[in-house]
């Protein structure tokens, strides 16, 4: 089993930046992506960004230029660096994530969710 512990959210006026973590526990084998969804109030959740264990990156067009996805592999940790944040960011963020067992099977993986509020 794997546990998602995620970290960083609160409350930040418009212009403003957060850095979300998100640090994966338990069995783990190997990760192969590592994202970051979020889901604001009244709509679906929706991918913001993903990294792959190649180094590979994906951005939601709304944050790109303003948000930055990172991986620390031997933490097995994801970062959300997220700047310029504007309120139609509020939502709750969730990390997600595919974790490869020894036998090369894979689960998917969510944490609880942080959430985020960018007011005035």
């Amino acid at each position: 089993q794997v546990q998602l512990a995620e970290s960083g959210g609160g409350l930040v006026q418009p212009g403003e930046s957060l850095r979300l973590s998100c640090a994966a526990s338990g069995t783990i084998f190997s990760i192969r992506t590592m994202a970051w969804y979020r889901q604001a109030p009244g709509k679906q959740r929706q991918l913001v960004a993903e990294a792959t264990t190649d180094g590979r990156t994906n951005y939601a067009d709304s944050v790109k230029g303003r948000f930055t996805i990172s991986r620390d592999n031997a933490k097995n940790t994801v970062y959300l660096q997220m700047n310029s944040l504007k309120p139609e960011d509020t939502a709750v963020y969730y990390c997600r994530s595919i974790v490869q067992g020894r036998l090369g099977d894979r689960h998917e993986y969510w944490g609880q969710g942080t959430p985020v509020t960018v007011s005035s």
